[in-house]
């Protein structure tokens, strides 16, 4: 049992995790695992992942171990069959079982290189871990997803629009950034919005789409849910929006053409969410960190219809949740 992309406890598994988040969150008390312990390793930087994850733990008796490959411990090489005569002193084949033998969860974090779209759709660094693991794994985002980003997410919305999410009107809008970002955290978005049946606009301008898999299997999970999803090239979307996610990204179709992409991203400057483009009701959220007035305006970040530090808020609880089902009983 491991955490992925989010999906693996299923629509209700997830709405239950939600619940407990929010109990938790309300005050009530945590299970506790003493003497257990998560191991984390994060090969790339962190500040809500890494702390929300140390916090959950400490509230549930249990005790986080994270390692900085190249850093605070070795650095490690992930190629089968590689001649070890460079920077690289541990190797995936032995360090994961060896921690995995040391705790009782084992979390990775490790972003897409966005060089090659197909080493990124294999998710390589986490399918490693997966495939040498005897404990369960929890992706801390992933080349492809961040699902504990997702919890909190839906644990937002249903905070806010209620516990049923059928058909209530999301738009993922991408927004401009000085450089190519990996494409897991919108991703996940499409994807959880779609495992709750939320009805979902996805606007970017042309070039910048998300994996046509990804779309493909987040419109089936929201058909199935009863909800849907829609792509477009355009901002008017925003005008009925009930929440609004918006998130830089790099396109799937510019791995081949990363200089032309990045022509096209400098005049792309009008996409930035201002507080013009949402409806009074609607809220606005982005999973951290964000560049101001790049991505968004201070006025919509700063003002009332902002859900970004509740979004925040609810990763501590949300992974707590996760912990306790993975130190648990499962779901």
């Amino acid at each position: 049992m491991s955490l992925l992309d989010g999906t693996e406890p299923g629509a209700d598994g997830v709405r239950a995790l939600v619940q407990r988040a929010v109990e938790l969150r309300s005050g009530a008390a945590p299970r506790q695992f003493p003497g257990r312990s998560v191991g984390a390793v994060f090969f790339n930087p962190s500040l809500r992942t890494r702390t929300s994850l140390e916090a959950a733990c400490a509230r549930l008796g249990a005790h986080p171990i994270c390692i900085h490959p190249g850093t605070d411990a070795w650095a490690w090489e992930m190629t089968s069959g590689a001649v070890m005569d460079g920077a690289t002193a541990e190797h995936i084949d032995e360090a994961v079982p060896v921690l995995a033998s040391y705790v009782d969860v084992l979390a990775v974090r490790s972003f897409a290189r966005l060089t090659d779209a197909a080493e990124d759709r294999a998710d390589p660094v986490l399918a490693g871990f997966v495939a040498r693991s005897k404990v369960p794994v929890v992706n801390l985002e992933s080349a492809m997803w961040h699902p504990l980003q997702g919890l909190a997410d839906t644990a937002t919305w249903s905070e806010k629009l209620g516990p049923d999410l059928t058909g209530r009107r999301l738009v993922l809008t991408w927004a401009p950034h000085p450089r190519a970002l990996p494409a897991a955290v919108p991703n996940q978005v499409l994807l959880s919005a779609a495992l709750m049946g939320m009805d979902v606009t996805v606007a970017h301008p042309e070039g910048f789409d998300l994996d046509p898999d990804v779309v493909a299997r987040a419109s089936a999970l929201a058909a199935a849910g009863g909800g849907g999803v829609t792509v477009r090239h355009d901002r008017e979307a925003l005008a009925d929006a009930e929440v609004v996610v918006a998130k830089s990204w790099s396109g799937f179709s510019g791995y081949a053409d990363r200089d032309g992409e990045a022509r096209r991203r400098a005049g792309l400057a009008s996409w930035r969410v201002d507080a013009a483009d949402l409806p009074a009701s609607a809220g606005f959220m982005h999973c951290l960190p964000v560049r101001r007035n790049v991505v968004v305006a201070d006025a919509v970040l700063d003002g009332p219809g902002s859900w970004v530090q509740l979004e925040a808020a609810y990763r501590l609880w949300t992974a707590a949740a996760v912990l306790e089902s993975l130190l648990g009983d499962g779901w």
